[in-house]
């Protein structure tokens, strides 16, 4: 689910998965916490995708941002300039370095607290609280410049 919704394709995320569990099976030992080592690699795999990639061409994050804009009520065009928005967002996630990248997806996509986010890597909160405002400062200035390229 998590390579999904970053993705957006479910191909994109089956391939995911298969790697993911690919790397398991060929793992040296056994691993300590499966759950948590799947989980963390799905999202990586699915970054590194995104990253591989550069010009995303799948259906936008679910974001709640988007969610909002995209609702039930709303115009074609509102859709269309959110998927947009999404693609772009998409590809500003892939330039992010690969900790704050994996961080904003488990904060904002996934939907982990601070706390949380903070025992899966292995970091502090605080850590994460810095790692996750500089991400949103990078990605609003990345798309503030996409926004300024298409006018």
């Amino acid at each position: 689910m998590a390579a999904y919704r970053i993705t957006g394709s479910m191909a994109d995320a089956e391939d995911v998965a298969q790697a993911v569990f690919l790397r398991l099976a060929s793992a040296d030992g056994p691993v300590t916490n499966a759950s948590s080592y799947l989980y963390r690699a799905a999202i990586n795999g699915a970054l590194d995708l995104l990253r591989r990639r550069k010009s995303a061409q799948t259906e936008p994050l679910e974001l709640a941002a988007y969610a909002a804009a995209a609702g039930s009520g709303s115009s074609p065009e509102a859709e269309a300039s959110s998927r947009e928005l999404g693609a772009l967002l998409r590809i500003a996630i892939g330039e992010l370095p690969p900790r704050a990248a994996e961080m904003f997806i488990l904060r904002y996509v996934e939907e982990h607290g601070n706390r949380e986010i903070a025992a899966l890597m292995g970091t502090s909160q605080a850590v994460v609280a810095v790692t996750l405002f500089n991400a949103r400062s990078r990605l609003k200035k990345r798309l503030s410049e996409f926004e300024r390229g298409r006018r």
